[in-house]
């Protein structure tokens, strides 16, 4: 692969971030179309969700645990979030999840599936949480949690085509989803 491919994700990973989360609560989100854009929209998200289905790919046997684990506890921060659960800090644990999952995913760390799952359905509290505030009802709810499953999907099949391509463009990537953690966090902090 070549620089001029990466070029734009690392543009993006050093980019200012555009917090989509919390406070555009003010603007209901309908519709199952919209809650199945809504993770591919956020580049946040997008790299999230791709991140942990290439991880589990690259590191499990079960790699179908992690990704169920995020979608399911998705679904439940997002529908605790729309009772009136408040989630602190959601947009810095957003961040952390994309540094975690990014160092996980460089370093090619093999937890045991089930704490894999685990961490990665913690995070997935937080996603859900800031979803819930933005989508408005259940036809998007469905629909986001089939977006992240899609891109868990998508993920998943990179992942498998990049254990038998080569060990350092994972590597790089997760590096890129670390970064952007890092750049979602200093602009909470300097912001």
């Amino acid at each position: 692969m070549k620089f001029k491919h990466l070029l734009p994700l690392v543009l993006a990973a050093v980019s200012v971030s555009a917090l989509a989360h919390v406070g555009d609560a003010g603007h209901d989100h309908g519709g199952f179309l919209t809650g199945f854009l809504h993770p591919v929209t956020g580049l946040d998200h997008l790299a999230a969700m791709l991140a942990v289905g290439v991880w589990s790919a690259m590191t499990t046997r079960r790699l179908w645990l992690a990704p169920v684990s995020f979608a399911a506890l998705l679904l439940i921060g997002a529908l605790l979030a729309q009772a009136g659960v408040a989630f602190p800090a959601i947009e810095p644990m957003i961040a952390a999840s994309m540094l975690v999952v990014g160092l996980l995913l460089a370093a090619q760390v093999k937890l045991p599936e089930a704490s894999g799952a685990v961490l990665v359905g913690a995070f997935a509290l937080f996603h859900g949480a800031a979803h819930g505030q933005e989508l408005a009802d259940g036809a998007a709810l469905a629909g986001m949690v089939l977006g992240t499953a899609a891109l868990h999907v998508a993920g998943i099949g990179m992942g498998l085509g990049l254990k038998r391509a080569n060990d350092w463009l994972p590597r790089v990537a997760g590096g890129v989803v670390a970064l952007m953690g890092l750049n979602m966090g200093w602009s909470l902090i300097a912001g």
